[in-house]
Order: structure tokens, then sequence, then C-alpha cells
């Protein structure tokens, strides 16, 4: 049986090789790092060695979030059933799930009005025990976090957490006086509560930090159901498949409903960051050669030592950017993130026009500057743009050939055209000569593409024909997107 070092140096060489795996850089020295921390730190307290773990293996902020995700897998709090959760049975019938969620959400209010840590780690433990078991026989025993959110919806706790938190004078940190400002009028005229009042200030606070305690129950939820995996599937194949990518990492394409609202309230601000970096590399490229004579005027004031060089700065006027974005299916998700960032950027250029298609062309620019930001225009655009015409199914070849015909004149000399979209064209003629002759008038033509370089070509893709024609990026995620933009845009 090997020592307790053994055991920890095994854990911080798979958690290493783990996050490797995840696109994380973490070398031989940062697990040296590691192993040093491990031993400074000790490991009683697991808060402490995981900060310290983090410190020294990682070199970005963004990577947080998956380290925290594998972490809990190679350093789980324990093994087996808690203890303190006593004998549980899983849920099964639909009238059994909603009883044993209901006691739940009671104890969950009680929990969260008095801020019990124990008591909400027992409580998370007992929700994936009662709610989260999956019944099918393929699953080996496994537990999902997210059936267990689903069944208990802890938000719905919040108002009576709060109720229960005034009634009891037991306010939450930082929110003011006496259960958000109930004071002497806390009990009814019978005893039995508070009675209504004016929402005030101190209320917001109270409410907000109640929330907040629903947030980290929902981490202790996914942290219980993790361990639980791991004992029924194994650590390897709960850290590959098991571990979410960071919001910037998720595939446009596999991207759901509320995370396309992360993505959209993370539009503004990469959009003023990237501002500053396009704003940053427009001044360095003005700037062109040392100006000899305004050098040495300058040198006379120290000596005649050239400290700070004059230099020749030559107009450059901004580049014209032109996207044409397919609208059809999954892709327009792309191609709305993508239109949302450019309408934030389009201070740094000259003109912006959008274009969108299914099998046709349309201008879509008035509709897309005057949306409010983050809007989803997809309906707009359904409704009062034509995008398609006799059928909804994407033909790159059509919708080029029609924006050859009829919109050409948007591409000038000066003008950078982006294409945004699979290169899916449903068996039809690709049309290579259209997007040839676009590529003649513009200054630059590159073609975003949002599935893996690995599925181009596969199926009805002809990725490879167009690519041979334009530049054509791999663009799956919000972190490609933004060094697509602060690397290879023009300005």
């Amino acid at each position: 049986m090997g020592s307790p070092d053994d055991a920890l140096t095994r854990r911080l060489v798979d958690l290493s090789r783990s996050l490797r795996q995840h696109g994380i850089a973490v070398g031989p020295s940062e697990s040296a790092d590691a192993a040093a921390a491990c031993a400074a730190l000790g490991v009683s307290d697991r808060g402490r060695l995981r900060a310290g773990i983090a410190a020294a293996m990682l070199r970005r902020e963004g990577d947080r979030e998956i380290f925290d995700q594998l972490f809990d897998i190679y350093f789980p709090a324990g093994v087996g059933d808690r203890q303190t959760v006593g004998e549980v049975t899983a849920a099964t019938g639909g009238a059994e799930v909603r009883a044993a969620a209901e006691q739940l959400r009671d104890d969950l209010a009680t929990a969260l009005a008095t801020a019990d840590e124990r008591e909400l780690d027992r409580l998370a433990a007992r929700a994936v025990a009662e709610l989260g078991a999956l019944a099918n026989d393929s699953t080996m025993g496994g537990y999902s976090a997210s059936q267990t959110l689903d069944r208990l919806a802890p938000q719905t706790a919040i108002a009576a957490a709060l109720q229960r938190a005034r009634d009891g004078a037991d306010t939450p940190a930082g929110s003011g006086e006496g259960g958000g400002g109930s004071g002497s009028g806390s009990g009814g005229a019978d005893g039995t509560g508070s009675p209504w009042r004016a929402e005030e200030l101190s209320d917001r606070f109270d409410r907000d930090e109640i929330r907040s305690r629903v947030a980290a129950f929902r981490r202790r939820v996914e942290r219980e159901a993790t361990r639980r995996n791991i004992e029924a599937r194994g650590t390897e194949r709960i850290s590959r498949y098991g571990v979410r990518d960071p919001l910037e990492r998720k595939d446009f394409l596999l991207t759901g409903r509320e995370e396309a609202v992360e993505l959209q309230s993370a539009i503004r601000p990469l959009a003023r960051k990237l501002a500053a970096r396009l704003s940053a590399k427009q001044r360095r490229h003005s700037r062109g050669a040392v100006d000899v004579r305004r050098t040495l005027r300058r040198a006379m004031s120290t000596g005649g030592v050239p400290i700070r060089p004059a230099y020749k700065y030559r107009h450059r006027s901004r580049a014209d950017i032109v996207l044409l974005c397919d609208m059809s299916g999954s892709v327009s998700g792309f191609s709305r993130f993508t239109m949302l960032l450019l309408q934030a950027l389009s201070t740094q250029f000259r003109r912006v026009r959008f274009f969108g298609f299914v099998n046709i062309c349309d201008d879509i620019t008035d509709l897309v500057v005057g949306a409010e930001m983050g809007e989803d225009i997809r309906t707009r655009v359904a409704e009062q743009a034509t995008i398609a015409r006799w059928h909804g199914s994407s033909d790159y070849g059509s919708a080029l050939e029609d924006f050859v015909d009829r919109w050409l004149g948007a591409v000038g000399p000066r003008s950078t055209v982006l294409v945004l979209g699979d290169a899916r064209t449903n068996g039809s003629d690709p049309k290579v000569a259209a997007l040839r002759t676009i590529t003649e008038h513009a200054r630059q033509v590159v073609w975003l593409n949002p599935e893996r370089s690995s599925a181009w070509d596969t199926g009805d893709s002809v990725a490879s024909r167009y690519g041979e024609v334009v530049d054509m990026h791999e663009c799956r995620n919000v972190e490609q997107l933004r060094q697509f933009v602060s690397r290879s845009l023009p300005v």
C-alpha cells in the first residue's frame, strides 16, 4: 500500500493531465509548484488546498471554472453515503417526487434564512439522493444535478426564506436593521407573521443575499452529483465527459437558451475590450518611419541624444465591413452573436453592412442597427426581410450568386467581406465562381465556419472548395471569435 504522499502525487499528476485535455496549459513546473503548495498548506482545509493548487497551476482567471470542476473530481469531499443524511430512498413516482421536493423546499427555506452552511450541505446531498437518481439501467446508478434542480426548483424557496428571515429577526449580513426593516411591526395582530408593508431598500439587499445563497446551493448540488457519479462511472470518464466548458469556449452550435442569454450579456464587455485593442492596433499601424529632421530637433533639448524619436504618420482610412450571414437553422445563432459583436464595434470601422441569407440575400443593416443591444433579431429578419425563396433550406451557391447580381455594389476596394456559415449546401451547386467574383472586388474575403475543421467536407459540406478561394477559419465559440477580431480584422 502506497504512502499518502504517493497518493497525493498521483492525484496532482492526474489533475494536471486532465487540465491539459481541456485546453489548459499545465506543465511539470506548475505540477511541482502545486506539490510544494500542498506540502506547505496541508490537506486538512479543503478550501485552502483548492486555492493553493489553483494559484500554482493556473495562469488565466478564465480557467478557474474548469479547474474547480476537475478539483472536485480528483479531490472529492468524501466517498460513499453521507452519514449526516441518514437513510434516504430515491423518489420514483410522480406523487412521491412532488412530496419529496416540497419537503426539501420547506427545509431549504429555513436553512437559507438562517445561513446554516452545514444544513445546506446536508440538504444538497439529500436532494441528490432523493431526486437525482437516474432510472435508466444504462446510467449505471448515476445521478443528475440538472434533474435534481429541475425537480426541486430551489429558486422558489427565496420568498419563503426571506419571510422566515424577517419573522425570526435573522437578517442576512449587510442588509441593514432587523429583518429588512420589519422592526417592531414584524408580527401581525394574531401573531401569525409579518403583515404586508411597502418594500424598503434593505429588502432588496436581503433578497439579493438569499439569491446568492441559492446559487451557492445549486453549486453544492452539482458537486454532490459529481461525487456520486465518480463512484458509479469512474474518475477518468467523468473528468473527460462530465466537465462543462466555460461560456467563452461553448460551441455556438451547441448553445442552449440559458447559455444564449449569458452570451448576449457577455457581448458588451467583450466589445469594449476589443474596441480598445482595435484602437491601439490602428494607432500602431498609422505610425510610419522615423522622421529624422523632427527627431534631431527634439534631441537639441537633451544634448543631442535622441531620447524621444519622432515618427511620420500616414493617414489610414478605416475599413468597410460587409457581413454575409447564414440565417438558417442552428447556424443563425452563430450569425446573431457575430452580428451583435460587430454592431457594438461599428464605431471602429468606416461602415458596417449586414446581409442575411438562406438561399437569397437581403440587406438587413437597418434591422440590426435599429435593434437593442442583445436583442434577438431573428424573428424580425424572418418577418421583414426576404432571405428565402421556394424553400427554407440553405443554398450557398444561390445566395452568393444573388448577392453578386443585386448587392455587389456594397463591396469596394476598402471592404472586408465576412461570410458566416457552415458551408453546407444541402447538395446544391456551390457556385464557387460567384464567391471568386466577390473576392475580385473586395480588399479581403474571410469565411468564418462554426463547425470543427474535422467536420469540414463531411456530408454536404463543401468547405474546402470555398477554402480554395478565400481564407476559411474555424470559429466555434466566443474565444475563437475574439481572437479573430483582435488579430485578423483590419482597422
